[in-house]
């Protein structure tokens, strides 16, 4: 993660910000809720490989829709695009992938603590690996992984419509590692994501 990358996120949400501004005075609460975040990617690098690999952590901006089906119940998908990391070997790059890890949740929302809103939830993580450049194209991983997902969060209402968020998810993501047909075990990143940022109730 860097001041530089961290900035552009924070930028992106600021800026969503600035525009639906302007809505707030018809923004109605309807059952649908947008979220902009700044999102840091904190990998567990746990290694079943015994070549001590590791991604690089991450800033970068994602996009969450919620389906409110009652004010309690609601449905998340957590957008964002294809994320480059590279892929180190005891702290040695050997080599980039691209990762793209939409999530699925169901969540529950308090809603008798005011203009503060907390809700805990859980879910399914599917992620697809592209671009997979390993030793050379040495070493292949398998490009499809499906975990689970659990999280926690709250949302602030601060005027009408709009809210400020914090969101915190542990994501499973895991691939297994092979070189020249060999099967070395799996890597998991297994990722706990934070998110900070504003959305709209619509």
């Amino acid at each position: 993660m860097t001041s530089k990358t961290f900035r552009r996120s924070a930028l992106v949400v600021a800026l969503a910000a600035g525009l639906g501004a302007p809505c707030l005075a018809q923004a109605q609460s309807g059952p649908w809720l947008v979220r902009v975040h700044a999102l840091s990617l904190d990998s567990a690098n746990k290694d079943e490989t015994g070549n001590d690999l590791s991604v690089n952590n991450k800033v970068f901006p994602e996009v969450d829709i919620s389906y409110f089906f009652t004010p309690n119940i609601a449905a998340e998908l957590v957008l964002t695009y294809p994320q480059k990391h590279d892929v180190k070997s005891g702290g040695t790059q050997i080599g980039t992938l691209k990762h793209l890890p939409p999530t699925l949740s169901a969540q529950y929302h308090f809603t008798d603590l005011g203009a503060f809103k907390p809700y805990v939830g859980a879910g399914i993580n599917y992620t697809r690996f592209s671009s997979v450049n390993i030793l050379d194209g040495a070493a292949t991983i398998d490009k499809n992984s499906v975990g689970l997902a659990v999280g926690a969060g709250f949302d602030y209402e601060f005027s009408k419509g709009m809210v400020f968020n914090v969101d915190i998810k542990k994501v499973q993501i895991r691939t297994d590692v092979s070189v020249g047909g060999t099967n070395l075990g799996q890597f998991k990143v297994d990722p706990l994501l934070v998110g900070v940022g504003v959305g709209w109730r619509f």
